[in-house]
C-alpha cells in the first residue's frame, strides 16, 4: 500500500477536485483505492457520493484508532454502485478542527500511520486530502505518506507557498519520517492563452525543475461538472472530460513511478 498526500497552502486552487480526478484515475485503472478526507470541509466525501454523518468518521479514529473504529469510518464509494472497482472513502468531517492545532505530541503525529496500518493489505494505493494548512492534520497525513504533491494554481503566491510546503516536508522527513519525499507540483487551473498564467509557470520550472509535474491540469468546466454530480470524471461525457481523464492517467503514471505501485 503506498501512500500519497495532496496538499496545498491556500483555498481555492482545486485541491479536492485533482484528489477526486486521480481517485478516478486509479478506479479506472484497477487500483484498489481509499481516499481519506482530512480536509474538515469534508467536500472529498461529498465528491466521491456517499452521506456523511451516518458513519463513524474521520474525527472519530483520530481520538480512538482502533481497527474497528477504523473500519465502521470507511465507505464505499457511490462510484461502485454501477461500476466494478474497488475506491473507498475514510469520512470526512468539520469536527476535524479538533485536531488541526499546531504542536502535536510524538504519539499523535504517527497517528495517520496507526489509523491506515489496520488496513495495510487491503489497499494499492491511499490518496489523503488534506487541509489547506501545516497545522496538526497535514501533519499527521505527510508523517504516514510515501509522497507529498503540492497542488496550485498559477498565481503571483504560488512559488513561495509551494517553497513553504517544500521547506516544511524537508523539516519532517529530516525529523520524524526519513520516507517522506516531495512527489511535486501539480499546476492546476491553468489558461494556456493566458501570458500571466505561462509567466507563473515558467517561474515555478525555473525554482523547482522536474519537481513540476506533467501535464499542467486546464481549466475546463467538464471536471467541475462531474464533480458536482459526484461522478468519475473518466464516465463524464464528452471531450473535455474525456481530455482531463487522459491528464490524470498521466499524472497517475507519475505517481505510480514515484512509488513503485504493484496493481
Amino acid at each position: 500500500m503506498r501512500v500519497i498526500s495532496l496538499s496545498s497552502l491556500k483555498g481555492g486552487v482545486g485541491k479536492t477536485t485533482v484528489s477526486l480526478g486521480l481517485a478516478s484515475a486509479a478506479f479506472a485503472s484497477g487500483l484498489r483505492t481509499l481516499v481519506v478526507d482530512m480536509d474538515p470541509q469534508s467536500d472529498a466525501s461529498t465528491g466521491l457520493d456517499v452521506t456523511v454523518g451516518r458513519h463513524l468518521n474521520i474525527s472519530h479514529v483520530l481520538a480512538n484508532p482502533r481497527s474497528s473504529n477504523v473500519r465502521n469510518a470507511i465507505v464505499s464509494s457511490g462510484w461502485t454502485r454501477a461500476r466494478n472497482g474497488k475506491v473507498d472513502v475514510l469520512l470526512g468531517s468539520p469536527a476535524a478542527m479538533a485536531f488541526d492545532t499546531p504542536t502535536l505530541t510524538k504519539r499523535e503525529i504517527w497517528r495517520m500511520e496507526e489509523i491506515l496500518a489496520a488496513v495495510e493489505g487491503d489497499y494499492d494505493l491511499v490518496l489523503i486530502d488534506c487541509p489547506p494548512s501545516l497545522n496538526g492534520l497535514t501533519r499527521m497525513a505527510w508523517t504516514a505518506s510515501d509522497r507529498v504533491a503540492v497542488v496550485t494554481e498559477p498565481g503571483l503566491f504560488s512559488v513561495a507557498a509551494t517553497q513553504r510546503a517544500f521547506r516544511a516536508v524537508d523539516e519532517l522527513r529530516r525529523g520524524v519520517s526519513p520516507r517522506l519525499q516531495p512527489l511535486g507540483v501539480i499546476v492546476n487551473r491553468v489558461r494556456p492563452q493566458s501570458v500571466e498564467h505561462q509567466y507563473r509557470i515558467d517561474e515555478l520550472k525555473q525554482m523547482f525543475g522536474a519537481l513540476v509535474l506533467q501535464p499542467e491540469l486546464p481549466e475546463r468546466v467538464a471536471l467541475q461538472q462531474a464533480q458536482g454530480a459526484a461522478s468519475p470524471v473518466h464516465v463524464w461525457p464528452g471531450e473535455s472530460a474525456e481530455e482531463m481523464a487522459i491528464n490524470f492517467n498521466l499524472l497517475l503514471e507519475r505517481v505510480i513511478r514515484s512509488v513503485a505501485i504493484a496493481g
